[in-house]
């Protein structure tokens, strides 16, 4: 066998294994659709119009706006854990005595560096 020859057979073989590979991953590709539109069918269906959500019957639930104070942690003669806390470790809150919104006094727009003159 010369070297011509040679360089055939190793570029056919070359050749074989890109073409079975292909044929390796298209069959993977085929299997994964098999496999997902048979995971599809035993889904259940899209919800009918009867079991659709439905508004509150007093109407849409808005958004409320109150001012919120901290609520203070309880004195104790021991350490106090999260869960022994109101909220459960989380910072509690309770509505303000005062709904009053706090406003920038005049003069100030209250961010550094604004331009502003900041006294009064």
């Amino acid at each position: 066998m010369n070297s011509a020859s040679m360089d055939i057979a190793a570029s056919s073989a070359g050749a074989l294994g890109l073409i079975a590979a292909g044929v390796v991953v298209v069959a993977l590709l085929m299997s994964a659709f098999w496999m997902g539109a048979r995971i599809r069918r035993r889904e259940p269906g899209p919800p009918s119009p009867q079991e659709q959500p439905r508004l509150p019957e007093g109407g849409p639930v808005r958004e409320v706006r109150e001012a919120r104070e901290p609520d203070e942690v309880p004195r104790s003669e021991h350490r106090l854990t999260p869960h022994e806390l109101h909220g459960h470790g989380n910072s509690p809150t309770r509505t303000a005595d005062s709904q009053e919104r706090p406003r920038w006094t005049g003069g100030n727009s209250g961010s550094f560096g604004s331009g502003s003159s900041g006294g009064h």
